[in-house]
């Protein structure tokens, strides 16, 4: 099967799983605002060098986008792949991007 992305938001975070089950989660806190606050991102290391990381940022970040809410990237993974996807930065409020380097 192919990887799939789910928001877990009884716990707070973004889960990717494939046959082998949970592969990695997103954890994120709501704020005021429509704001998500993604805090840390874990990719178990069996699942390592496959694209999980990626996919799992891709899909959370479209989800947000979906939603019509903004992201605070306090996580180092999910700020470096905004980062190397420019297209994602929008998701930032305007006035925090210096903050998260953006």
């Amino acid at each position: 099967m192919e990887p799939q992305v789910t928001d877990n938001a009884e716990q707070s975070r973004f889960e990717i799983r494939t046959d082998a089950g949970l592969a990695g989660f997103a954890e994120y806190q709501r704020r005021d605002g429509g704001q998500i606050a993604f805090v840390h991102t874990v990719i178990d290391s069996a699942f390592e060098g496959q694209g999980l990381g990626g996919k799992l940022a891709r899909a959370a970040l479209d989800t947000v986008r979906e939603r019509g809410e903004s992201v605070l990237p306090y996580c180092p993974f999910i700020r470096g792949w905004i980062g190397k996807h420019p297209e994602y930065v929008d998701l930032v409020p305007a006035d925090k991007r210096a903050k998260f380097d953006l």
